[in-house]
């Protein structure tokens, strides 16, 4: 049997202390450069977060290194605590590739902060040196843009010094926190920065015994043959990638990239 999905009152809420970012929105109208990592340690510390690391002699200390990691969430915990924690642990400035808007579920709500979002969140990405994204699942319209996006991580990734890249595969919250499938287009996108000479750092994010777990496995490079066609290169680099964050994973949120033999344990 596998284990129960978390219940809310398993795990504490996560609110954002807003005061460490009081700065935030002058910088959002002048356009003024601010420092995620500082923000992102004074936020850890502020809010008290219950951090357990592990595989932490595999955190990258300089470029190229490019960091993967699944897009945790539930009620009460946001995915950018994700992005808070991993800046505040790596030993310099992370480009993160963020979304560019909130998606709605149709409710009056969630079309307001929709729409809020589209206007925001492009700026906190050039506040924050980030690349905006349009959001998951695509929506009509935004081919341009998001091969726009694609362009700015690869001229960010050209720089001299090389950077430390990250982004999440899957690009939206999951049902459940379980590993889901990335969209067409994010394996061909991590192909060719491991063609630029990254690394690929797989990192897990999860909860555990009451506490927020990030897990670093061992980097490595994506090898395919050539002959791959490019569709099939896309499928087969996204399937190596995800399989390597679902490692770092508890298998409860391993979803279909449980290791064959974990499967069969269950089953018997």
């Amino acid at each position: 049997m596998g284990r129960k999905p978390i219940s809310q009152s398993e795990y504490p809420r996560y609110p954002l202390p807003w005061r460490d970012f009081l700065g935030l929105p002058a910088a959002l109208v002048l356009h003024k450069p601010r420092s995620f990592r500082q923000d992102a340690r004074r936020c850890l510390q502020r809010a008290g977060v219950p951090l357990r690391v592990s595989g932490a002699e595999n955190i990258p200390r300089g470029g190229p290194a490019l960091l993967l990691v699944n897009h945790y969430s539930r009620p009460g915990f946001r995915a950018w605590w994700i992005a808070l924690a991993i800046s505040a642990l790596v030993p310099m400035e992370v480009h993160w590739t963020m979304t560019a808007a909130w998606t709605t579920d149709g409710r009056l709500r969630s079309k307001l902060l929709a729409l809020i979002s589209e206007r925001s969140f492009p700026r906190l990405a050039r506040v924050y040196g980030f690349t905006a994204m349009p959001p998951m699942p695509p929506r009509q319209g935004e081919m341009e843009a998001r091969a726009r996006a694609v362009l700015q991580i690869l001229a960010v990734a050209r720089r001299n010094p090389p950077p430390i890249l990250a982004l999440a595969p899957e690009g939206q919250d999951t049902p459940g926190g379980v590993l889901m499938r990335p969209p067409p287009g994010a394996g061909r996108l991590i192909l060719l920065l491991s063609h630029l000479g990254y690394a690929l750092h797989p990192v897990g994010a999860f909860e555990e015994g009451g506490a927020f777990c990030l897990s670093f496995g061992s980097p490595f490079r994506l090898d395919l043959r050539t002959t791959l066609s490019s569709k099939e290169a896309d499928r087969r680099a996204s399937e190596i990638v995800m399989r390597a964050i679902a490692r770092q994973l508890p298998p409860r949120l391993q979803g279909e990239f449980r290791p064959a033999q974990d499967v069969e344990a269950l089953s018997a």
